[in-house]
C-alpha cells in the first residue's frame, strides 16, 4: 500500500474537475506519485552530498528536477533556512506550513535608511604587463589570491573564507627539494653570468651548463631566472645576451628533459627578438646581435620540439610575419622578425610569405636612405664613382646602418631559396628568356642587354631597392628561383 494518502489524490482531482474517481485509480496514482517523489528526493540528496552540505534546500530540489529533465519550480527559492510549523484541523492529518518571521512595524519604520549605492561605471586597467601583475587597487594582491583559494579550508575560518585568528601559517602543498650542492651551483652560475668583468668564468659556467648531466632539477629554476632577467632588464643588452647564452646552453644539453619547459622559455626569447625597446637608445646597433642570437635559439627549439608541439612553428611564423609587415614597427623589430622567419620558418616561409611582400617593404626602405648631409660626410659620392667604374653595387652603404642590417638579413634569407640539392629544372615562361647574369658567351652587346633586362625584371619583382641588391649578388640560380612563376617548394 502506498504511503501517499489517497485522500490527497482525491482532493487534488476534485480541485481540477474530476469529482468521481475510482478507488483503484486513486491507489495507482498515489503509487506513481510516491515513486516520482522518491526519485526527486534521492537525486537532490546526491547533489547535497556532492556539494559537501548536510541540509536539503529548495534549490537542491530545483536542481534535481533539472537533472531529471523536468522544468524546476519557481518562486520557492530562499536564501534563509525555512521553518515549518504543524497545525491540526479536526481529527484529520496534520498540515505543515512555512512560519513567517514576525517583524515589528515600528522598528522597521524607524530603522535608518541604507546608503545610496554608487552609480555603475566601467573603468579599464591592466591585469598584467609583460607577464607581471601591476600593484594597483583593482588587482588582488598575492596574499588575497591565495586566501581566496585556500581560505575556506583553513582552520578558524568563517563562512566568507577569512581566517579569524592571526596565527595561521600557509604552507605550500608540494615541496621541491633541491640539494645544497645544486643551490650553490645555481647561485654560482647566475653570479658568473652577470659578472661583466670575468669572461673566463662566464665561459666556464656556460660550458658546464652545456654538458653537465645532473642539472634536471635546476631546469625550472633556470627558466624562471631567464624570464625574470628579461622582464626586468630590457635596457641592459649585456644581461639579455648572457641569459640568451644560458638558454642556448640548456637547449644543446642532451642530458636534460627539456620538453615540459619549452613553452615557458619561448616568451622571454621572443621578447629579445622582436621587442620594441631593447638596450640603450644611444647604441641601437648593439641589439641586432642579441636579436639574431634569440632567433637562432627559437629555430633550435622548433627543430627539437616541433613533433611534440606541432603548433609552435606556425604560431611563431605568424607572429614574425605580422611584425615584419607592420609599417609602425621599428627597424629593430623588423630585423628580428626577418631573422625569425629565416631561422624558424625556413625557405618555404621565405618563399611563401616574404618574397611576395618584398616590393612593398622596399618602399619603406626608401624612407630610410641617408640624407645628403650624411652622404657627404661618408664620402658616398666618391664611392659611387668608384663603383661606377667597376660596374658593381653590392653594398648597403647608401642606407642607414639599421636599415642596412635589415637588408643584409633579407639577402641572407633569400639565399636559402637557392637550394643546390634540388636538381629539378626550373620552368620559365616562354616570354621569360633565361638570363645568365653576366655569364653569357654570345657577345658583349647581347650580354649587356640581358643584364639590363635581368636587372629590370628583378626590380619589378622585388622593388628598386631590394631588386638592385639581389642583382648585385650575381647568383644566377637565385635569380631564376625568384623570377620563376611555377616554382614549387620541396
Amino acid at each position: 500500500m502506498s504511503k501517499w494518502a489517497p485522500d490527497n489524490i482525491r482532493d487534488v482531482g476534485e480541485s481540477v474537475g474530476f469529482n468521481h474517481l475510482d478507488d483503484e485509480l486513486i491507489t495507482a496514482v498515489a503509487s506513481a506519485v510516491e515513486s516520482i517523489l522518491s526519485t526527486v528526493i534521492e537525486k537532490a540528496l546526491v547533489l547535497v552530498q556532492a556539494s559537501g552540505r548536510s541540509a536539503l534546500t529548495t534549490r537542491d530540489i530545483g536542481n534535481a528536477l533539472q537533472v531529471l529533465g523536468v522544468e524546476p519550480l519557481y518562486g520557492y527559492e530562499s536564501t534563509r533556512r525555512l521553518r515549518f510549523g504543524e497545525a491540526f484541523i479536526g481529527s484529520g492529518h496534520p498540515i505543515y506550513y512555512v512560519e513567517d518571521e514576525e517583524m515589528d512595524l515600528e522598528k522597521l519604520i524607524n530603522a535608518p535608511l541604507p546608503k545610496v549605492p554608487r552609480p555603475m561605471a566601467l573603468t579599464g586597467h591592466y591585469t598584467a604587463l609583460e607577464g607581471v601583475q601591476p600593484t594597483i587597487p583593482q588587482n588582488p594582491t598575492t596574499a588575497e589570491s591565495l586566501m581566496q583559494v585556500i581560505g575556506p579550508k583553513l582552520p578558524g575560518a568563517n563562512a566568507s573564507g577569512l581566517a579569524l585568528t592571526d596565527d595561521v601559517t600557509v604552507r605550500p602543498r608540494v615541496h621541491h627539494v633541491v640539494s645544497e650542492e645544486h643551490q650553490q651551483y645555481f647561485e654560482r652560475v647566475a653570479a658568473a653570468l652577470l659578472d661583466p668583468d670575468d669572461e673566463h668564468t662566464r665561459r666556464a659556467a656556460l660550458s658546464s651548463v652545456r654538458f653537465e648531466s645532473g642539472l634536471h632539477q635546476l631546469v625550472p629554476y633556470f627558466v624562471q631566472f631567464i624570464g625574470e632577467k628579461v622582464t626586468h632588464n630590457l635596457r641592459d643588452v649585456f644581461v639579455l645576451t648572457q641569459v640568451m647564452h644560458l638558454a642556448a646552453a640548456l637547449m644543446v644539453n642532451n642530458n636534460l628533459h627539456f620538453e615540459p619547459y619549452a613553452g615557458f622559455i619561448v616568451p622571454p626569447i621572443l621578447t629579445c627578438v622582436v621587442s620594441r625597446r631593447l638596450g640603450n637608445d644611444a647604441t641601437p646597433l648593439a641589439t641586432f646581435a642579441l636579436r639574431a642570437l634569440g632567433s637562432s635559439i627559437l629555430g633550435l627549439i622548433c627543430w627539437k620540439f616541433s613533433a611534440i608541439s606541432p603548433t609552435l612553428r606556425p604560431r611563431l611564423v605568424r607572429a614574425f610575419l605580422k611584425i615584419f609587415l607592420n609599417p609602425n614597427a621599428t627597424v629593430g623589430m623588423q630585423y628580428g622578425a626577418m631573422k625569425g622567419m629565416h631561422d624558424v620558418g625556413g625557405p618555404e616561409s621565405i618563399r611563401t610569405f616574404i618574397l611576395p611582400n618584398l616590393k612593398e617593404y622596399g618602399n619603406l626602405l626608401l624612407i630610410n636612405y641617408r640624407t645628403p648631409e650624411e652622404d657627404q660626410e661618408r664620402g658616398v659620392h666618391e664611392r659611387e664613382n668608384h663603383e661606377g667604374e667597376n660596374g658593381n653595387h653590392d653594398s648597403n652603404d647608401d642606407l642607414r646602418p639599421e636599415s642596412g642590417m635589415v637588408m643584409k638579413a633579407i639577402l641572407e634569407a633569400l639565399l636559402t631559396l637557392e637550394n643546390k640539392n634540388d636538381l629539378r629544372p626550373l620552368r620559365i615562361n616562354a616570354a621569360q628568356q633565361p638570363l645568365t647574369n653576366g655569364h653569357s658567351t654570345t657577345g658583349a652587346g647581347q650580354n649587356d642587354a640581358e643584364e639590363e633586362l635581368l636587372r629590370t625584371r628583378l626590380q619589378e619583382k622585388l622593388g628598386p631597392v631590394i631588386g638592385s641588391r639581389v642583382y648585385a649578388l650575381g647568383r644566377p640560380r637565385l635569380n631564376e628561383v625568384i623570377l620563376s612563376d611555377d616554382w614549387m617548394p620541396n
